[in-house]
């Protein structure tokens, strides 16, 4: 995705990892890896590059902090996709998690809805053409 709009990408997971911030998966601790995904965007917009933040987001309090502390233009999307295909899709990576930890993740990323829901069952390249063509065309 940040490929197709030249933008960069955040990853909310490998913040909670390289500061040491995941303990047990607290809203606090992913508050605090805001602080991190915060200021590095911060500087991305200031070149005028996008920034997508990849992660799953269990507490729309978390989603709602890092709008609150951003400039106000954002588009906020959601892969979306069965337990199934997500149970498998992480028994297809290079280190999975497992079933369980893949249920747990998909039962706390679907408790609410946010943004526009994009159907993930498909090809990659397929959701990201969905997602390009739902933002408006870039003002440069």
């Amino acid at each position: 995705m940040a490929r197709a709009i030249g933008g960069a990408r955040i990853s909310i997971d490998r913040i909670l990892d390289g500061q040491g911030l995941w303990v047990e998966g607290r809203l606090s601790e992913f508050l605090r890896a805001n602080k991190f995904a915060v200021e590095a965007a911060r500087a991305y917009l200031r070149r005028g590059t996008a920034v997508i933040f990849d992660g799953n987001f269990y507490w729309k309090r978390q989603i709602e902090d890092l709008i609150r502390r951003l400039p106000p233009r954002h588009f906020d999307f959601t892969l979306k996709a069965p337990l199934e295909v997500c149970v498998e899709r992480d028994r297809r990576r290079a280190s999975p998690h497992g079933a369980r930890a893949a249920a747990q993740v998909y039962a706390k990323t679907t408790r609410f809805d946010w943004g526009i829901g994009i159907d993930a069952t498909r090809p990659p390249d397929d959701v990201v053409r969905e997602i390009v063509s739902r933002l408006p065309p870039r003002r440069d």
